[in-house]
């Protein structure tokens, strides 16, 4: 009989995962991007943790489907349509599979995040 799955709880320690946006991605600042994976289940599809980054600017491209939280600073999601969107601590937002733009972190931000990758 398999092992019946454990709750996770986020107040568990994980080792911090450390980078930065690939250089041409970048298109403003210096960020430092930090995440702490939480959980990711055997089939590499679904992922949840938390991340946080430094301000900058670069450019995204989704294949997976994001949910986020916003623990603290401010981010701007602008798609390639020009469609802009800001949010800050204590909103969250769904980042669809498909989306393409920037991703901007104009204060200091930590998120929560959920993500699926469909196959």
């Amino acid at each position: 009989m398999p092992a019946a799955p454990r709750i996770i709880s986020f107040s568990a320690a994980v080792e911090a995962q450390r980078s930065v946006p690939e250089a041409e991605r970048l298109l403003a600042g210096e960020p430092q991007l930090t995440v702490w994976n939480h959980y990711a289940e055997e089939t590499g599809q679904f992922f949840a943790g938390v991340w946080a980054a430094t301000c900058g600017r670069w450019v995204v491209r989704y294949t997976e489907h994001e949910f986020c939280h916003l623990l603290a600073g401010r981010v701007v999601l602008t798609s390639e349509e020009g469609e802009r969107l800001e949010f800050g601590r204590g909103e969250s937002f769904v980042v669809p599979a498909g989306f393409a733009g920037t991703w901007e972190v104009v204060e200091d931000c930590r998120k929560l995040y959920a993500i699926f990758e469909p196959r």
